[in-house]
């Protein structure tokens, strides 16, 4: 009931006035966006660590040594001589062993199968630490407002890739196929790095409350965003060219620079028929395009950085110098992997750059679309 008011109350007299409750936008929203983004951090760090080891697998020759896809029992390994010997034995009948390693050894088979074997073990560690996460957080009701279909989407892409990688091994199970086709390798890495980058851009949106995201929007940079979105597609289709690359082993056939053959254009880049195979199996024409799309990559880059040396705001800023400086370290590396003909640690160095130039992009990309607050002076508050 309101309480009475005295008979000689005098009119313009101020009445206390009941303080608005603050954080309404964040309330029974919140969930555990810190523990959500801790978990999301893990599956970053396995996905960047399978990204390196299917690189090694890639390069050690040891992607077609599983030949079965056994998405459950196979994550026991040959526990006895006897399934050494079974394993060997489906391995001996695809082409790769008759047309090329038909002198291996059972012991040379182990080593390439351990590699391979990690490489889907850990696939299977990513989808048990999401499964855990994902249904713990909901179970337990602690998944922020809208971010439950975001999480499951992560988990059916990771099934999805599960899916593609068979699909790859198959191909070179097959015919006179001595690797997987270099297209199917494409879609696998290239799917990989589309869960890295929405796995990264998650984690940057949960590091920040939603209140703190929806004010910053209203000073975004959207001519630096949109270029910054270039940029991640223009990286993209370059990581897509560097995978074609791997899968037929172009890096290791023209290794002058910046010339190739002598030339600038390799010789005979269309002799095989169709002509359309030539984009995707013919070494010098594979590593030509990969190597004019680092050109240009590079040079679109320079022009974003320039954009972004315009913004005013510090943080921003400081983002896209370090994608400025990863980029030319990435050049660097592609050059030398070229020059020194693939050696292992060069080219699987060149591979975990391209990651790490993949997330400064997206990151700067998301401080260009929610820039950080800061002082009359430009820091960051």
């Amino acid at each position: 009931m309101a309480e009475k008011r005295k008979l000689f109350e005098e009119v313009g007299a101020e009445q206390p006035k009941a303080t608005p409750a603050g954080g309404m936008i964040d309330k029974g929203r919140g969930g555990a966006r810190g523990a959500i983004r801790i978990w999301l951090m893990l599956i970053f760090a396995l996905v960047m660590v399978m990204i390196a080891v299917g690189g090694l697998t890639r390069l050690t020759d040891s992607g077609l040594s599983i030949t079965e896809w056994k998405p459950l029992t196979g994550a026991l390994p040959p526990l006895s001589q006897t399934d050494w010997q079974m394993e060997f034995a489906l391995y001996q009948k695809i082409p790769e062993f008759q047309l090329q390693n038909n002198q291996m050894t059972l012991e040379e088979f182990k080593s390439i199968y351990w590699w391979e074997w990690g490489h889907r073990q850990l696939g299977r560690v990513i989808g048990l630490v999401w499964a855990l996460g994902f249904f713990g957080f909901l179970v337990a009701r602690k998944i922020p407002t809208g971010w439950a279909p975001r999480l499951l989407g992560l988990g059916a892409l990771g099934g999805l890739q599960g899916a593609i990688g068979w699909w790859m091994v198959a191909s070179g199970l097959e015919g006179e196929m001595l690797d997987v086709a270099s297209y199917r390798l494409a879609t696998h890495l290239g799917l990989a790095f589309v869960i890295l980058g929405l796995i990264a851009w998650y984690v940057f949106q949960l590091g920040r409350s939603e209140r703190d995201l929806m004010q910053a929007r209203r000073g975004r940079e959207a001519k630096l965003f949109s270029m910054g979105t270039g940029l991640m597609h223009f990286a993209f289709l370059q990581i897509l060219l560097g995978a074609l690359v791997a899968g037929i082993d172009a890096g290791r056939t023209y290794t002058d620079w910046p010339l190739m053959a002598g030339g600038f254009f390799p010789p005979q880049p269309f002799d095989l028929q169709p002509v359309w195979r030539n984009f995707f199996e013919d070494p010098g024409l594979v590593q030509f395009m990969h190597r004019m799309a680092g050109y240009l990559l590079f040079i679109f880059g320079i022009v974003t950085w320039l954009r972004a040396r315009k913004s005013a705001n510090a943080d921003t800023r400081f983002r896209f110098n370090a994608v400025m400086a990863m980029l030319l370290v990435q050049v660097v590396l592609g050059i030398f992997t070229v020059i020194y003909i693939a050696p292992l640690h060069i080219a699987i160095t060149h591979q975990v750059g391209a990651v790490v130039l993949w997330v400064l992009i997206i990151r700067a990309r998301f401080g260009a679309q929610y820039p950080k607050a800061q002082s009359i002076r430009g820091t960051a508050r």
